[in-house]
């Protein structure tokens, strides 16, 4: 079972309704519009939302009463008396982000004005959801603990990202497949182990959108990520928003055959970390840890060296195929393994000059590298918790 948050339209201006069954959307619309701003006062909010000025001095108050808000001074507006600004205060809350990879599970706790408060990895033999199941009260707690007093101490939900496919699909018995999660509800499970609302996304469209967010693709509407999780996952932004698929599984580019070592062969056996640890596996080297990986990079280890060597022509033809079909503004690589290594990876990366993106006059650079390290995908799954709180929703009306 998937359950998807619901995507925010950025650039999109949001009318609210002064009627007052709508109270929830109007909190939500005024949360954004702070949040977009920074810093903003109620005459800007009005204008930005069509609400009056009296609607929006009263949901102030009351989201300042509610911690959500604070005062952060005076500034001139033009005529007339200093405007107060408003501000996201940083205790408003936070959200949990949980990656579970099949041999680690990875948390992270993020308030609501972006920062990162608590993350930890925990290397497990099998991420069946037994095994997790046990796991994450603890790792909940600890991180609770450690951020006692700050913003963890109103969590407004977990997310949690898992390699895709979602469901039997005929792609059904790949490596980076995780054991026993097909068979059960696992939103269900999930909020169990938790007691916390869950939402459940793919780990490369949570990466995207911490990138979104967070990283480097932040002011970018339209772009693609490629994420290293253990196998290669594909995360799609248009106008701002998630592209899914229908059933939760666009963008499964690590299926797609390439060229690789003279034969036909997915993505992924070239460009993914299990890619690259069978490669060192083979050279006698562990590479199971980004610490590990770090060591490798610094010793130039000639096995390495050749499985980057080996990878770039065939990620050159994956963003091919990304490029057409997509038309993205940009695309990202990241992911679980160090910063320097997608940095030599894009480095040896030649690009087909035969894609729509091969044009003048581009604002980004075809191929980039993402900025939010390994703890990526469980950042983004904590954003998508937190965009949700800041975004108005038709539901939300009685």
């Amino acid at each position: 079972m998937v359950h998807s948050p619901a995507n925010h339209a950025y650039g999109q201006r949001t009318s609210g309704s002064n009627a007052e069954r709508s109270r929830a959307f109007n909190r939500s619309l005024v949360l954004g519009k702070v949040r977009e701003a920074g810093a903003t006062g109620r005459a800007q909010i009005a204008r930005d939302t069509g609400l009056s000025t009296q609607a929006v001095s009263n949901i102030i108050g009351d989201l300042v009463a509610d911690g959500w808000l604070h005062e952060a001074g005076k500034r001139n507006e033009g005529r007339g008396q200093p405007a107060m600004q408003y501000t996201i205060a940083p205790c408003a809350g936070a959200a949990l982000g949980i990656e579970i990879r099949p041999a680690a599970v990875l948390i992270a706790l993020v308030g609501v004005d972006g920062q990162t408060l608590f993350t930890e990895r925990v290397a497990v033999d099998t991420a069946n959801p037994q095994t997790v199941h046990k796991l994450l009260p603890g790792l909940c707690t600890r991180a609770l603990k450690h951020c006692a007093g700050k913003a963890g101490e109103r969590i407004l939900g977990a997310g949690v990202v898992m390699p895709g496919p979602f469901g039997a699909t005929g792609l059904d018995g790949a490596p980076s497949d995780l054991p026993g999660w097909a068979q059960i509800d696992a939103q269900a499970h999930l909020e169990d182990a938790l007691g916390l609302p869950v939402t459940i996304e793919n780990d490369a469209n949570a990466a995207a959108m911490a990138e979104r967010v967070l990283g480097v693709a932040q002011g970018i509407d339209t772009f693609a990520y490629l994420y290293f999780g253990t196998g290669l996952g594909l995360g799609l932004v248009a106008g701002g928003t998630l592209q899914r698929g229908a059933f939760g599984n666009a963008g499964e580019i690590g299926h797609v055959p390439v060229l690789y070592r003279g034969a036909l062969q997915p993505l992924e056996q070239a460009v993914s970390r299990m890619a690259l640890q069978r490669h060192m596996h083979a050279a006698r080297r562990s590479a199971d840890r980004v610490e590990v990986l770090q060591d490798l990079l610094v010793e130039k280890h000639p096995a390495l060296l050749q499985w980057l060597d080996d990878a770039a022509p065939a990620l050159s033809q994956g963003i091919a195929i990304v490029e057409n079909l997509l038309d993205p503004q940009t695309v990202v690589l990241g992911g679980a393994v160090p910063q320097e290594l997608v940095e030599a990876l894009i480095a040896r990366t030649a690009l087909s000059p035969r894609t729509v993106s091969n044009r003048p006059h581009r604002s980004h650079d075809r191929l980039i590298a993402g900025t939010c390290g390994r703890m990526t995908a469980p950042r983004g799954a904590a954003a998508l918790v937190i965009n949700t709180a800041f975004t108005p929703h038709i539901a939300a009306i009685a």
